[in-house]
Order: C-alpha cells, then sequence, then structure tokens
C-alpha cells in the first residue's frame, strides 16, 4: 500500500512538472523606462551687472586746413548694468547703460596756416563714453546675438590755441551710438561678450575754418553677472 501510494504521487509531480515550468516561461519579461535626457532651456531675462575693457579709435581725425590730429588707439575700461527680457521665446529685448574710461587721450598737433603768424596747436583730451541703449537679439541655447543703439555722452576737452593765446575751447557733448556684438552665457549667472559701438557726437567749431569731427570706433570685450533667480528653464525631449 505505502509502495502503491508513492508511485502515485510521483507519477502526480512529473506530470505537474511541464506545466509549472511552461507557467513560468510564460511569465513576461518588463524592460526597464527608457531614460529620457533633460535639457536646458538658457533664460536670458533678468538683471546683470558686469565690466569691460577694449580700445577706442577717432572716425575722423580731420581739424580743417589739411590738418589731422593723431589717431593711436585709446585704452578703455569701464562698468555697464542692464535689463533683458526674453520673449517669442527666442528674442531678447534689453535695455543697457555703461561708461568707460579712456587712458592716455591727451592727444596734441602743431601746425601753421599759409598766410598766418605763429603756430597753432590743436589738444583733443577724450576722459570719458558714456551710453543709454535699447538692444535687440536673437538667441539659440545659450548664445545671443544682438544689436544696439541710443543716447550717448563725451567726456571730453578741445582746445585751438595760437602762439599760446588759446582760441576756442569745447567740453562734453551729446550724440549717438550704434552698435552690435556675441554673447554667451557659460554659466548659470555668468556671460561674457565681444562687442563693436560707434560714438558720433557731430562737429567741434574751434574757430573759423576749424571744425574737428567728434566720434569714436570703440570694440571691447566684457563680463557680466547676471541675476537670474529662477534659474534656466529645463524641459524633456
Amino acid at each position: 500500500m505505502k509502495k502503491f501510494l508513492l508511485g502515485t504521487v510521483a507519477l502526480v509531480a512529473l506530470g505537474a512538472a511541464p506545466a509549472v515550468a511552461a507557467d513560468l516561461a510564460a511569465r513576461p519579461y518588463a524592460k526597464a523606462p527608457a531614460y529620457a535626457p533633460v535639457a536646458p532651456i538658457y533664460n536670458w531675462t533678468g538683471f546683470y551687472i558686469g565690466g569691460h575693457i577694449g580700445g577706442a579709435f577717432a572716425g575722423d581725425n580731420s581739424i580743417g586746413t589739411g590738418v589731422t590730429a593723431s589717431n593711436n588707439g585709446k585704452f578703455l575700461g569701464g562698468v555697464q548694468v542692464g535689463y533683458d527680457w526674453q520673449f517669442a521665446p527666442s528674442w531678447v529685448l534689453g535695455v543697457e547703460g555703461q561708461y568707460s574710461w579712456l587712458s592716455g587721450t591727451n592727444q596734441s598737433v602743431a601746425f601753421t596756416v599759409p598766410g598766418t603768424a605763429g603756430t597753432y596747436v590743436y589738444s583733443d583730451n577724450q576722459r570719458g563714453l558714456a551710453s543709454v541703449t535699447g538692444r535687440l537679439g536673437y538667441t539659440w541655447g545659450p548664445a545671443l546675438l544682438y544689436v544696439k543703439g541710443g543716447y550717448a555722452y563725451a567726456d571730453y576737452t578741445s582746445s585751438l590755441t595760437l602762439g599760446g593765446a588759446g582760441v576756442s575751447v569745447s567740453s562734453s557733448k551729446d550724440g549717438y551710438t550704434v552698435g552690435g556684438g556675441l554673447e554667451y552665457l557659460f554659466a548659470q549667472n555668468w556671460s561674457g561678450k565681444i562687442e563693436y559701438q560707434y560714438y558720433d557726437f557731430g562737429n567741434v567749431t574751434l574757430a573759423p575754418g576749424f571744425t574737428a569731427k567728434n566720434d569714436e570706433h570703440v570694440v571691447k570685450a566684457g563680463l557680466n553677472y547676471r541675476f537670474n533667480w529662477g534659474g534656466p528653464v529645463v524641459a524633456k525631449y
């Protein structure tokens, strides 16, 4: 009897084994979900403050009667502050104020005029350039290509003397500026830029027949700290 029962159990176990194996094999395999990378969308909206260095070059160094002043480049350094607003969504609209100090700018030239006695001395001392401009740019990723333009101010003194006696002196003048540049966000709150600006302050009449054009071409590199409190926006691919 015992042998009969043991044999029955063995037969049942052998018959159930294939069914259990088939059930295990049929169980579906669940794959791990695919990784969805996250890409940053750079946010240009916010206030910023920074500094810049570069060079300034006289655009027209003609004085009059065939005389020209020095057109040597002048080193400059300064500060800027501004605000940008990103919209639509790849356009950036902003406003910026800046001031640049110029060094080594006391330039003079001595000349004589046929038919007159004595020696004229023209002196031009450019001390600073300021501007308040609007700017419009197009951004792709961390790069921003922009144009700018607006009000400009020159802090300078131009004089013409004859035999040591002053003939005319002009100092400081309002004008306009236009330019453009490329800015790059290399960290969440930091950006670097290269920029060109043209400043035009019109003509300076020192004496009859002596008119000097007061304009500057400026090339500079700058660094900005951006107060982007919200950080960059992120989106999944």
